[in-house]
């Protein structure tokens, strides 16, 4: 199945440089450019798009409302793009609904990597977006609105644990071997966590297991799980998000490919 996408960026060169790299592409087609956050979020629903790449910062309708209206009204996943590994609006983009987000000094393959996972239902983050992240956590006190960790009482055990690891921003292989469990296991306990908490994707487990208190960040190992638990990952890396366990933490080199979570 080709995968359809929109490319919307204010500057030209930026943007019909993405769209001619993807368009090259076996699998994918450019199906529409956009200069703003609106044209964009009008050409995913005339288009019937899979994927959006947005720049965060447009003039007029910016990258984050319209990954807003696009998350909203459509099942078209997005990929927000900026200049910056320590842009402001890393955190509300997620909340809008980003299922990814990359610099635009990105390489291509690994651009095109980002455009296939996403389109596939999964979530990523390049490592130093991920950095970024684990910062808004740390400096942000809890939210009102807040999902209440009432929620989280209709997950079962296994699913909590799942949760948790999700947190760490371990892959399916590892959260496989930390609960002892195949990987076809563990998809579908991330399916239900998925399915029972209402959530778009990994990213927004993430989130969610933040806000309700169940991790907290800097804590030395995720709630439920013991510091000396080597599931728990000792070291302190528990409570780092998507994207931000151990080895991209020990990995700080710029040009470091992007991790699917």
């Amino acid at each position: 199945m080709t995968i359809r996408v929109v490319v919307a960026d204010d500057q030209e060169l930026v943007r019909s440089g993405f769209a001619m790299i993807l368009d090259a592409q076996p699998g994918i087609e450019v199906v529409a450019e956009a200069a703003d956050g609106a044209e964009a979020a009008e050409a995913v629903r005339l288009q019937g798009a899979d994927v959006a790449l947005l720049d965060i910062r447009m003039p007029g309708t910016d990258g984050i409302e319209a990954c807003r209206a696009i998350s909203t009204a459509t099942d078209c996943r997005t990929i927000m793009l900026t200049t910056f590994d320590s842009d402001e609006y890393v955190y509300e983009a997620l909340h809008a609904g980003a299922s990814g987000f990359l610099l635009k000094d990105v390489r291509r393959d690994d651009l095109v990597h980002a455009v296939r996972v996403v389109a596939e239902g999964d979530s990523l983050l390049a490592p130093t977006v991920a950095r970024r992240l684990v910062e808004e956590f740390r400096s942000r006190p809890r939210p009102a609105w807040a999902p209440s960790s009432a929620a989280l009482d209709a997950l079962t055990t296994r699913e909590r644990e799942t949760l948790l690891h999700l947190a760490r921003g371990l892959s399916n292989a590892e959260i496989a071997a930390a609960l002892t469990v195949s990987e076809h296991t563990v998809k579908t306990h991330v399916g239900n966590v998925l399915a029972k908490l209402g959530l778009r994707d990994r990213i927004q487990a993430v989130i969610c297991a933040y806000e309700t208190g169940l991790v907290t960040a800097g804590a030395p190992a995720a709630a439920g799980l013991p510091a000396d638990d080597p599931s728990a990952g000792g070291d302190g890396s528990a409570g780092s998000p998507a994207g931000a366990s151990r080895r991209p933490h020990q990995d700080r080199s710029p040009g470091r490919s992007p991790r699917g979570l």
